[in-house]
């Protein structure tokens, strides 16, 4: 709602506390995904674990994203306890990075790491979740809040590189498990969102969800075109590995691809395209980048293409944020993020199963297939389009204040 008087600074300050510690926890946890997406398959590689076992080990999250996550937020929002599970699972992930740690032998690693990854996958769609409250109770925008995660990916994949070059790999694990550590402290100092009363709820059923034609295609189109980046999240450091690439390096441009991603979510509240709009040119911005890194291009032009990330990963997620802010109930986003990371894991596992295979025996051939899957998402969007743009509820009627819509 917008007021007709200016707000005083004591109105502002629970805004302002909510936006800094939020973005102190999204740093956390994308700090330790930051150290973890480039260098984990490295320290497998390192422990002595064979090809085989870490394309298993490494698609353990992509799976639980389609089993255990959705439990876990839906129950989470029903019991109106999101924050409350936010604080556990960031604990129970640090526990367990820091017992994967300990580990040497592929079934003992692949047994702790799927436990790990059943409290630590749904972290990112409880903390979106939370944060598209925040926005809606604080007139805030959900950019610049995240832009922090991105930021502390940054850091934690250039200190990983750097440490990779000055100690062994098989220590690579205690980054990531002290990055998880981090976040376990910082989940401490969220702070509670006064949930509405439970007479302003609409009776939406979280189920009602899957039968609603605009938010299928929202979570068609973000599964699409964010499952495409599975052979760039899978095999871009190994390939670049062994291309000759150093650690530094390989990080660099890592954090090239979130340093765009930046600024795309910096940028994020002057867009004036509807959020529609900014997904389909986040997929065929894809579509452009896998065509491109198809054809093993030399490291200039990589550097150039990894700067597509932040129209790729970013823009997209702008726009799907955007959407869900416009079209789900303010009482079913935590859920509606785990529908929509369940469905992602979904394509993602799938996909990096298919680039696998494609991987093994024609190499960088593997982004032809990712490049496929994020049309498919552009498409499905602009079909889409007018039903998952309409600033209306399930019910049809428009969100009101109480309903965080």
């Amino acid at each position: 709602m917008i007021s007709e008087s200016r707000p005083s600074s004591a109105s502002q300050m629970p805004a302002r506390r909510f936006a800094a510690r939020l973005a102190l926890f999204y740093g956390a946890v994308f700090g330790s995904v930051g150290t973890y997406l480039p260098f984990f398959p490295v320290w497998l590689k390192a422990v002595g674990i064979d090809p085989s076992w870490i394309g298993l080990i490494t698609a353990v999250p992509s799976v639980t994203r389609f089993t255990v996550l959705p439990f876990i937020t839906g129950l989470a929002e029903r019991h109106r306890a999101l924050r409350g599970a936010m604080i556990v699972t960031a604990i129970l992930t640090a526990v367990g990075f820091g017992i994967v740690g300990l580990l040497d032998q592929p079934l003992l690693i692949f047994i702790a790491f799927a436990l790990t990854a059943c409290v630590w996958t749904p972290l990112v769609p409880l903390t979106d979740g939370y944060a598209l409250k925040g926005v809606a109770r604080y007139g805030l925008n959900y950019g610049p809040l995240r832009l922090w995660g991105s930021a502390a990916f940054v850091v934690g994949a250039l200190a990983c590189g750097l440490l990779v070059e000055v100690i062994d790999a098989k220590h690579l694990i205690w980054i990531i498990a002290g990055m998880a550590g981090l976040g376990a402290l910082s989940s401490l100092r969220l702070q509670p969102l006064t949930a509405p009363p439970r007479a302003a709820l609409a009776l939406t059923r979280a189920t009602a969800l899957l039968r609603e034609r605009g938010f299928l295609t929202i979570m068609a189109a973000s599964a699409l075109i964010q499952g495409s980046h599975a052979a760039y999240y899978t095999f871009a450091s190994i390939t670049w590995q062994g291309a000759g690439l150093g650690g530094l390096t390989i990080a660099g441009l890592w954090s090239l691809g979130v340093l765009a991603e930046i600024v795309v979510f910096a940028l994020s509240p002057r867009f004036t395209l509807s959020p529609a709009l900014l997904v389909v040119l986040g997929g065929l911005s894809a579509v452009t980048r896998w065509l491109i890194t198809a054809q093993q291009p030399p490291i200039a032009v990589l550097a150039v293409i990894q700067s597509m990330h932040g129209l790729t990963f970013g823009l997209t997620q702008v726009g799907i944020m955007g959407l869900l802010v416009r079209h789900v109930p303010g009482h079913l986003t935590a859920t509606a993020q785990g529908y929509l990371t369940a469905c992602t894991g979904i394509v993602m596992s799938s996909a990096a199963i298919l680039c696998g295979v494609i991987y093994a025996r024609y190499g960088q051939a593997a982004y032809y297939a990712m490049a496929l899957l994020a049309l498919a998402g552009a498409t499905t969007m602009w079909l889409g389009r007018h039903q998952a743009d309409a600033p209306y509820g399930l019910a049809g009627q428009p969100q009101n204040a109480a309903s965080g819509g």
